[in-house]
């Protein structure tokens, strides 16, 4: 018959909840599921909540919750027993939420400097540029350009970053930037044009 009792006493002071956890972790580390699973149980209602309170959304919130433990999973060796793990993991969280951010900001700053480019329509008015619109042009750049581009303008790598993560040198990615930035203008203002009928 399996123990399904919580390793987590519910009167366990600090010293035995970082004792527990640190052991937890240890067995989570050598690739035991039912010790993460633990730790789990124990810390998902605390994730979730300051998931909620980043996003202040529930999808993005029960999302970024799951994310954060896939992540967890991949780095619980990294977890040194300084302080409790519901930390570590709201640490995790946090970092996650971050990137996720940057990325957005980064997304639509790209939106609006490519907006700022395209020639107005025949009423003299810029059409708003949706994330669509740039997504479905990011998808028909050269694979080389697209890669590139995500990494460097979504992503935020820089130039040197990319080189070592692609094998190529430093010149050749900016060439390469250049060229998908290019492309996706043409193709922006192409599009805007068959959208108006001009």
């Amino acid at each position: 018959m399996v123990d399904r009792r919580s390793k987590y006493p519910k009167s366990a002071d600090a010293g035995e909840t970082l004792a527990i956890d640190c052991g937890l972790a240890d067995r989570a580390a050598e690739g035991d599921r039912a010790a993460f699973e633990e730790i789990y149980r124990h810390y998902v209602n605390r994730v979730y909540g300051l998931c909620l309170r980043l996003t202040t959304d529930v999808g993005e919130a029960e999302v970024l919750t799951q994310d954060t433990f896939v992540k967890a999973w991949q780095a619980i060796a990294g977890y040194a027993g300084h302080g409790n793990l519901g930390g570590w993991l709201g640490r995790v969280a946090v970092n996650l939420w971050r990137d996720r951010f940057r990325a957005s900001i980064r997304r639509d700053k790209l939106v609006t400097e490519m907006t700022a480019v395209l020639p107005p329509n025949r009423d003299g008015v810029i059409d708003l540029l949706t994330a669509l619109d740039l997504e479905r042009c990011i998808a028909r750049l050269p694979e080389g350009s697209r890669l590139v581009f995500i990494f460097h303008d979504v992503e935020g790598y820089t130039h040197r970053e990319i080189a070592e993560l692609l094998n190529l040198a430093v010149g050749t990615v900016k060439a390469q930037l250049h060229r998908s930035r290019r492309l996706l203008r043409k193709m922006l203002a192409e599009d805007k044009e068959a959208a108006h009928g001009a």
